[in-house]
């Protein structure tokens, strides 16, 4: 009986290791994929408010422009 205990004692040091080491490499691979997706959606919000303010420019040129024509034509 004593035997069985040593044994079980003695790989189950090892086994402990293992598991622990698996564990802090998933918690760390965890962690690079959360920055990586926290810097993705930092970029996705930078490209949103670009393409905003890129579209709200495009809006107010076609208004003058199509201001230059209505005067334009009032003119005629």
């Amino acid at each position: 009986m004593t035997g069985l205990v040593a044994v079980i004692m003695i790989f189950s040091i090892p086994l402990a290791g293992i598991i622990t080491s698996h564990l802090q490499t998933q918690t760390k691979l965890k962690h690079k994929m959360i920055s990586t997706e926290l810097e993705l959606e930092k970029l996705k919000h930078e490209n949103f408010v670009i393409e905003t303010q890129k579209m709200r420019l495009e809006l107010e040129q076609l208004k003058l422009e199509d201001a230059k024509k209505d005067e334009h034509l009032l003119l005629k």
